[in-house]
C-alpha cells in the first residue's frame, strides 16, 4: 500500500460515522485482509489523527476486524490523548479566568477552540499541540506580562516584534501540559487585514466559560492555517487533521464561507473543501468547483502519484519562496523603521 492508497484509506475512514457508503466500502476493504496496517499507522501519525481514525473505526464497530495487537496500540494512544486534552481544557479554563479577571477577554482558536466548544464527538480525537488564544491588539503586551506573572516562560529568548510576527513566541509553565501562543494577529501579511480581532470579535459565541470564534470564522482559520500561514496552496499540500475539523465543522455545524467578503480567501477555502471532498470521497462538503480548484486538486494528486514531479515541483517552489521572501524582506527593511530598528538590532545582538 503506496502513500496515496493509504490517505484515502484514512480519508473515508474519517468519514463513515456520516457517510454510510464510505462505511460500506472501508469494510469490505478490511475483511479482504490486505490492507498494510503499518503503512495506515504511519500516515496517520504523521498527519496527527491516529486517534481520531480509532475513535471512527470504533463507532462504525468495525475495530474487530482489525489485528489485536493494532486495536491495543490505538486504544492505548487515544486514551493518553484524551488524558492530555482534558489537562489542555482544564488549562484553557485557568487562563481564560486568569485574563477575564483583568478585563482581558482572550478568544481560543484551532484544537483548543474545537474542544472547548465540543466539536467531536469523542474529545480523544483531537491531537492539540499548543494553546492558541486571540486577543485585542491593546491587550497583548499585557496578557502576556500577566502570564508571566503566573509563572509562564519563553520557550526561545531573542528580539521579539509582534509587527512583523502573528503570535508572541511560544510560552510554557513547569506544571501544565501545553505551550500557549498569544496571538496578536491569526493569519501573516497578505490577509490578516481582511481576517482579523477586529472582523471576528462581533460573531465570537461561549462554551465552557470561554469564547471561541463563529462556526464559519472556524472554517476560514482552520483551512487557511494551512494554506496561507504554512504555505500550503503554494506547496500544493495538506493536512488531513485540519481536512477532518473542516469536515466535523461543515456536516455537523454547517459551517460554509459564501458570505466572506474577500475573494482570495473564498478561493483558498473552495480549493481546500474541494480536496478534501474528493479524499473523504464525500458528497456533504459544499464547495465551488470551477477551474482554479479543478487544477488546485489535479497538482495535488499529481504529487502523490509522481514523486520526481514532486521533488522538482518542492524544489522550485522552495527556491522561489527564497527570493520571494528576502525581496520583501529587503523592501521592508528600507520602507519600515520599526522593521529596520529591530533588524539591526538582531543583527548586532542586542
Amino acid at each position: 500500500m503506496n502513500y496515496k492508497e493509504a490517505l484515502f484509506f484514512i480519508g473515508k475512514c474519517l468519514t463513515i460515522s456520516y457517510e454510510e457508503h464510505n462505511k460500506i466500502a472501508i469494510q469490505e476493504l478490511i475483511k479482504t485482509n490486505t490492507i498494510d496496517w503499518e503503512s495506515i499507522v504511519k500516515v496517520s501519525t504523521k498527519h496527527y489523527i491516529f486517534p481520531a481514525l480509532y475513535c471512527n473505526l470504533k463507532r462504525a464497530d468495525l475495530l474487530h476486524y482489525l489485528p489485536n495487537d493494532l486495536v491495543e496500540y490505538m486504544k492505548h494512544i487515544t486514551d493518553l490523548n484524551r488524558e492530555r486534552n482534558l489537562e489542555i481544557i482544564e488549562q484553557a479554563k485557568e487562563i481564560n479566568e486568569l485574563l477575564l479577571a483583568n478585563n482581558i477577554t482572550p478568544i481560543f482558536l484551532k484544537g483548543t477552540g474545537n474542544l472547548l466548544e465540543e466539536l467531536y464527538d469523542d474529545l480523544a480525537e483531537r491531537m492539540v499541540g499548543d494553546i492558541d488564544f486571540i486577543v485585542s491588539e491593546e491587550n497583548f503586551t499585557k496578557s502576556v506580562e500577566i502570564l508571566k506573572k503566573n509563572g509562564y516562560l519563553r520557550t526561545e529568548t531573542g528580539l521579539i516584534n509582534p509587527v512583523i510576527s502573528k503570535h508572541y513566541p511560544r510560552m510554557y509553565h513547569e506544571t501544565k501540559i501545553a505551550a500557549v501562543e498569544v496571538h496578536i494577529r491569526m493569519l501573516r501579511e497578505g490577509l490578516s487585514q481582511y481576517f482579523n480581532y477586529n472582523s471576528i470579535h462581533s460573531t465570537i459565541s461561549k462554551h465552557n466559560s470561554c469564547y471561541v470564534l463563529s462556526n464559519q470564522n472556524k472554517l476560514v482559520l482552520t483551512i487557511l492555517a494551512n494554506q496561507f500561514n504554512d504555505f500550503g496552496y503554494y506547496y500544493k499540500k495538506f493536512s488531513l487533521r485540519n481536512s477532518y475539523d473542516a469536515y466535523l465543522l461543515t456536516v455537523k455545524k454547517s459551517a460554509t464561507i459564501q458570505n466572506h467578503q474577500h475573494q482570495k480567501i473564498r478561493h483558498l477555502i473552495n480549493n481546500y473543501l474541494s480536496l478534501s471532498a474528493y479524499i473523504f470521497n464525500s458528497k456533504k462538503i459544499a464547495c465551488k468547483e470551477g477551474f482554479k480548484e479543478k487544477l488546485f486538486k489535479k497538482i495535488v494528486l499529481t504529487k502523490l502519484k509522481n514523486s520526481f514531479f514532486r521533488k522538482a515541483y518542492n524544489n522550485i517552489l522552495k527556491s522561489w519562496l527564497y527570493l520571494y521572501l528576502k525581496t520583501k524582506g529587503a523592501i521592508r527593511f528600507m520602507t519600515n523603521t520599526g522593521f529596520r530598528n529591530y533588524y539591526l538590532k538582531k543583527k548586532l545582538g542586542a
